[in-house]
């Protein structure tokens, strides 16, 4: 217990402090100016950075290392939190009947087992397999983000971003997952250990055969979830669909990474309506991870709200550099929300 509120405070208190200084940056007042340029200073990337500024920052290229590393860790969350999910709380599964863990080697006991015991509650069933169902979500995001990295965009080999956003970029990444999960890491966690520890003192043959998965089982205890699952993931895909369609734009429009001073304005899909179509597209990814969460997890809401502040801020200079670079520029465009801003 003291382990999950450790872990929920630590990334709440993360999101916090990442989203304030945002929040305060955008203050309507000119003595705030100087610490404005300073926020926006670590903001900036790419098109909307000076090239001859190389200080403190890195290539935008290493804008893959985030999504390998959101690879490695949602990947490993899920497969942890899907095994936890599907050995300890099935859905569909006698209430009565659900393995647990002996604490100790001794007496020939058993790592994990098979044993009548008073029923786990119906509400943390539900929330572990939302937790696999984020997670899944997570997974989609990530993955087609790391492609796109690799082969849709390509970066200039002037384009750079401050050392502050690149760490804020790994921070993102690591905290992310682990927020879609955080209110049932330590059983996960404390599940994976014990899984570790049978596999050494059995063996990998009688474990690996207590690891079965059936395949059946596992998607009926998702379709079991509620309709605010689903039609947050319905949010999600929306989302993630427009934000691929945009990025294939933006990728387009750049055939030779060598090409670093020829910028053009993009065109098509929600670009018709803002500069930033792609940033708007994550919120929106974002927020279906708010409905898929049923609304009620604080931590996500922190998230989301530290997304939205970062991308606002990122896609209001976007905007303010194509109105200075192109003359024809679209004046019915906004930044980053159709008709308002």
């Amino acid at each position: 217990m003291m382990m999950e509120v450790g872990l929920v405070e630590l990334l709440r208190t993360g999101w916090i402090a990442g989203t304030l200084p945002i929040l305060i940056a955008c203050l309507p007042f000119s003595w705030l100016n100087s610490f404005h340029d300073l926020v926006l200073a670590f903001a900036k990337r790419g098109k909307i950075m000076q090239s001859s500024s190389k200080r403190f920052t890195v290539p935008q290229k290493f804008f893959c290392h985030f999504y390998v590393l959101a690879v490695v860790w949602t990947t490993l969350l899920l497969v942890t939190t899907w095994t936890y999910a599907y050995r300890m709380v099935p859905l569909n599964a006698d209430p009565f009947l659900y393995p647990a863990f002996a604490n100790h080697f001794t007496g020939g006991s058993h790592i994990i087992s098979w044993r009548k015991s008073p029923s786990i509650p119906v509400g943390y069933r539900y929330s572990v397999w939302r937790s696999v169902l984020l997670l899944l979500l997570m997974e989609v995001q990530v993955v087609r983000r790391l492609i796109e990295t690799s082969y849709v965009f390509k970066y200039s080999s002037t384009a750079r971003m401050h050392i502050i956003g690149y760490l804020t970029g790994l921070f993102f990444y690591t905290a992310v997952p682990l927020s879609l999960c955080c209110n049932i890491f330590p059983e996960v966690y404390n599940f994976s250990v014990n899984g570790v520890a049978e596999f050494i003192v059995k063996g990998n043959k009688n474990t690996l055969q207590d690891l079965d998965f059936d395949v059946f089982e596992f998607n009926s205890s998702l379709l079991k979830l509620g309709w605010f699952q689903w039609i947050g993931a319905a949010v999600f895909f929306w989302g993630w669909n427009h934000q691929q369609r945009c990025h294939d734009i933006l990728g387009s429009l750049r055939e030779d990474s060598e090409q670093s001073d020829e910028y053009v304005i993009p065109h098509g899909d929600w670009f018709k309506f803002v500069s930033s179509p792609h940033y708007l597209a994550e919120i929106v990814i974002y927020a279906g991870l708010v409905v898929a969460s049923g609304w009620a997890d604080l931590t996500i809401w922190l998230l989301f709200g530290f997304v939205v502040s970062n991308l606002v801020l990122a896609a209001a200079e976007t905007h303010r550099w194509y109105l200075q670079k192109f003359k024809s520029y679209p004046r019915n465009r906004h930044a980053i929300i159709p008709f308002l801003y």
